[in-house]
């Protein structure tokens, strides 16, 4: 995977794991999962996957990627962060 989140020590560490995870046991092709981030007040996690899984990760009326942020912002607050999440073509 591109960008593993335990190569780089950023502050929201754990919302990119459980992101990580979450998109990836959704996803065809989980190799194409990756994850950018922008540092600032609030930390921006954009993810980008293969063209035929994007509906697979927002799902009907958007629920999925509603659950998906749901999780990884409780995830971020062990890291005492607030995040994010884009899912981006």
């Amino acid at each position: 995977m591109a960008d593993d989140p335990t190569d780089n020590d950023d502050t929201a560490a754990t919302a990119r794991k459980v992101l990580r995870y979450l998109v990836g046991s959704l996803v065809d092709e989980p190799d194409a999962v990756t994850i950018d981030t922008d540092q600032g007040r609030v930390v921006a996690l954009r993810v980008r996957v293969a063209p035929g899984d994007m509906g697979r990760v927002i799902g009907r009326r958007g629920r999925i990627a509603n659950a998906i942020r749901t999780v990884v912002r409780a995830a971020a607050v062990r890291d005492g962060v607030e995040v994010d999440v884009d899912f981006v073509d």
